[in-house]
């Protein structure tokens, strides 16, 4: 198939329509499979590999995946190419066996270098010893490859994704490879030769010209100005210990002794004449101090001497015959960091020589239309090939680190690599990649916004994405390097990252991050899976992701944190702070109970029929190393906020209280070791327990009043006296500095009763309703001394607060939740996930 202009035309108006000329992403593109644009093949793909949903024969029916997860990165095919995060395709294939059957579809909004699509894809040919391992930890598994769609809103990124999962024949790709890279070594090898010193005389051949070595790498140093004597000082010769290979935390000046701290000096500076820019620009001056290089087999450092000086003015003094980017680095957050070094434009980003060579290089690979090339020198043009290679020192020796993750950080000591040597290791490791994926089947690419796909609804089989979450990582200010040399960049107007300068905070995020969870609502087929894999230290973010997930129309089934210590998955105890990674598992409903919920919201039954909807989709069991773990979702004032939520998001009254929802689901569930199940999962449970033991509930931090109540109704299983109980509770006491916290006695005989011995207990669900009616004016008596109140509210209660807002929103005042929810602090409203709910569905009602 062709991809032509008339063709762009008719998806140019799609949100995410990348920044370049046609004729660039025309030749970038390989259709029907991969487009560096919005691919208007994609609902073709649907409709020939697709299955049609019917809900009437449809008997899907899986529980969400809940089996600890542990997987490194040490695999060749992760290491092929460099990219900001990702999630270890043999992890993702464990998600996709258990969730999806061969020939079904996945999608990947967010695909990244498309991960997704190896581990679609590698179902249908994994190697022995994963195979074994997979079905000794899940039993009986379909094998077979999956299709997938994957998208992305960066050139770059698609542009990966597209040679990690596209045939490619590997016999070709070396043959070429060796043939491009021994013509550019004929016409720059001279570039890293040096003169051979032994003991400080060049040493000669059997001819007696000088003995020439090859450059591996060649070290350059950051010079500063010493504040007491003025002089240059370059950090090398002063910070550096060459004994031990250490940085020194405090040096001295070597022309006048001084002590000095690398944080309190100015960098020197030097005038540049850049002939690209036709201008003098001002560059932190960095000077060569080492010289690694080999005669033979044998590896020797020198300090550069006049014939490397010389050299290098050389090829500076020399015009670059081929084209390269000169590209202005954009305004942004990450992108304007080395604007004081004078490192401004892309091309500043790689000396001299290194620029040469990665252009003649490129531009062989673009002359051949030879694709998986450029994804090779992609692969290391910008951790190892730029001026962001930094070097360490492990053992006392120099240790090509790479580049500091994640960032355009220009350190003060870098390594200029020799390209040509460094492509042909590269080729290496992305010809095992080449030769591994022969057998790989259908994988579609598309270069566009997830705000906006467009795609036959009820239409994917599963969905598995990792999104961008919140401030951490600005995608396309760190890809702006790689698309400049693809000569298309991102069309960041909907890239959902909070971002000052492009003006978007957290609210614009979920926003974005919402309309990008509609579209996969969707096109996902009812009653599927969605798993959202999520890393953020701040819970104001996963709480936009929550909010936006639900808002959406999705069920959180499922929450797990990601210890990355241990490299597993455990169960999550309530709504704490999000400190490591996440994994969520989402369902859509099915169409048939949505609109019957509709025509029950606000009824008991309708309340029932969700929790039996969503009971059916929670895990039975969870094992682990030998002892099944409490299922958190299972327990009933997660159960009532699952049911409170679905109805908030519908606009439907809630129609019972937490003690009347706690004695109803008594009455009519099966109730095991504090948990809830269906009839039929019951007998399941059973089972299991008969021959495991149970692990006790995980560590639940006390941050305001409802984990603390948490807390103690897990505490008190075992009737405890105060004294015993307060030391326990101070030592898990993580009080908010906003929370009005109630004293730990008065939260007691709220919530819970004393027997003779004066031992605080859990009261029976029977006798709770009348202790919560108590509470519950209590905590409305406060709430109203915040309605009658005036300006900011900087110490409150959370609880009054939420049992206020529930109040209101019961009464349909949903002026008064936005009211003092705008007094509220942001950070509070944005952190508390059923504040936040509660706040933003009011603002939508006052908007109807």
């Amino acid at each position: 198939m062709k991809l032509t202009k008339e063709i762009l035309d008719k998806v140019r108006d799609i949100e995410g329509f990348p920044i370049g000329k046609d004729e660039d992403i025309i030749e970038l593109s390989d259709p029907p499979y991969y487009t560096a644009c919005p691919n208007p093949f994609i609902n073709d793909f649907i409709e020939k590999y697709g299955t049609p949903y019917d809900e009437e024969t449809d008997d899907y029916s899986v529980e969400p995946y809940a089996a600890d997860v542990s997987e490194g990165k040490n695999d060749p095919i992760y290491y092929a190419h460099s990219y900001h995060t990702k999630v270890p395709h043999k992890a993702i294939m464990r998600y996709i066996l258990h969730y999806t059957k061969p020939g079904d579809i996945i999608f990947d909004g967010f695909c990244g270098t498309g991960m997704t699509g190896v581990a679609a894809q590698m179902c249908g040919n994994p190697d022995k010893e994963f195979k074994l391992k997979i079905e000794q930890e899940m039993g009986n598994v379909e094998w077979g490859a999956r299709r997938a769609i994957l998208n992305d809103l960066s050139p770059a990124a698609t542009f990966i994704a597209y040679n990690y999962n596209t045939p490619v024949d590997a016999v070709e790709f070396e043959k070429e490879a060796k043939r491009i890279l021994g013509e550019v070594e004929k016409e720059c090898g001279w570039m890293y030769e040096t003169q051979h010193v032994v003991d400080g005389k060049v040493q000669s051949d059997v001819t007696g010209k000088p003995l020439m070595g090859k450059v591996n790498y060649i070290v350059w140093s950051d010079v500063f100005v010493c504040p007491n004597c003025t002089n240059e000082l370059i950090f090398w010769d002063a910070a550096v210990n060459k004994e031990n290979g250490k940085v020194k935390k405090e040096f001295q000046c070597y022309k006048c002794g001084a002590t000095l701290k690398k944080k309190d000096l100015e960098r020197a500076t030097e005038k540049i004449y850049d002939y690209l820019l036709k201008d003098t620009i001002g560059m932190a001056k960095q000077v060569p101090v080492l010289i690694n290089y080999s005669v033979g087999r044998k590896r020797y450092n020198k300090k550069p001497d006049e014939y490397d000086l010389k050299l290098i003015q050389r090829i500076e003094d020399m015009d670059i015959p081929y084209w390269f980017p000169i590209d202005r680095m954009p305004e942004g957050d990450e992108s304007r960091r080395n604007d004081k070094q004078g490192i401004t434009h892309v091309h500043h980003f790689y000396t001299k020589r290194n620029l040469w060579v990665l252009s003649a290089i490129v531009d062989k690979a673009k002359n051949n239309n030879f694709l998986n090339l450029l994804f090779l020198v992609t692969s290391f043009m910008i951790k190892t090939a730029s001026r962001l290679h930094n070097i360490g020192f492990k053992a006392g020796k120099i240790n090509l680190a790479g580049a500091v993750p994640n960032a355009l950080y220009i350190p003060s000591l870098v390594a200029e690599r020799n390209i040509i040597e460094l492509a042909r290791r590269k080729a290496k490791d992305i010809l095992v990649l080449f030769k591994y994926k022969k057998d790989y089947g259908d994988c579609l690419i598309n270069c566009q916004s997830t705000t906006d796909l467009r795609l036959a609804k009820d239409s994917i089989d599963y969905i598995f994405i990792d999104p961008p979450f919140g401030s951490n990582l600005m995608y396309s200010e760190l890809n702006y390097i790689w698309e400049s040399w693809l000569e298309i960049h991102t069309n960041n107007k909907t890239e959902a990252i909070i971002n000052q300068t492009q003006c978007k905070g957290l609210y614009e995020y979920q926003e974005l991050m919402k309309d990008c969870f509609v579209q996969l609502y969707n096109l996902l087929k009812p009653g599927r899976w969605m798993t959202v894999e999520f890393h953020n230290s701040q819970n104001s973010i996963w709480n936009a992701i929550q909010e936006a997930i639900l808002i959406a129309g999705f069920v959180v089934a499922d929450t797990k944190i990601l210890d990355k210590k241990q490299g597993t998955f455990i169960q999550m105890t309530g709504n704490i702070t999000a400190k490591r990674d996440l994994v969520i598992s989402a369902y859509k409903p099915k169409e048939s109970f949505v609109q019957r919920f509709l025509t029950e919201a606000g009824t008991e039954e309708g309340a029932w029929n969700f929790i039996r909807e969503h009971l059916a989709k929670l895990p039975i069991v969870i094992e682990n190393k030998g002892k099944l773990n409490v299922i958190t979702e299972r327990q009933n004032y997660l159960l009532y906020d699952s049911m409170v939520a679905f109805h908030i998001q519908k606009g439907a009254t809630i129609p019972m209280s937490a003690a009347d929802f706690y004695v109803g689901l008594q009455q009519r569930f099966p109730e095991r070791d504090g948990m809830y199940f269906l009839p039929d999962q019951v007998n399941v449970y059973d089972a299991k327990r008969l021959t495991q033991d149970l692990n006790e509930q995980l560590s639940l931090f006390v941050i305001d009043e409802k984990t603390a109540i948490q807390w103690l109704r897990s505490e008190l299983r075992t009737p405890q006296t105060y004294q015993d109980i307060q030391p326990k509770f101070l030592q898990e006491l993580r009080q908010m500095k906003h929370e009005k916290m109630p004293e730990l006695r008065d939260i007691l005989e709220e919530n819970f009763l004393q027997d003779e011995a004066g031992r605080w207990y859990v009261p029976d669900v029977n006798k709770q309703s009348d202790l919560e009616k108590l509470r519950d004016k209590r905590l409305l008596k406060e709430f109203e001394e915040y309605r009658s109140g005036k300006g900011k509210l900087k110490i409150f209660r959370t609880e009054a607060i939420r049992a206020g807002f529930k109040h209101c929103w019961r009464e349909k005042d949903y002026k008064t939740i936005v009211s003092i929810g705008e007094r509220l602090p942001e950070k509070v409203v944005q952190e508390d996930h059923s504040i936040l709910m509660y706040y933003d569905n009011s603002l939508t009602r006052i908007g109807d």
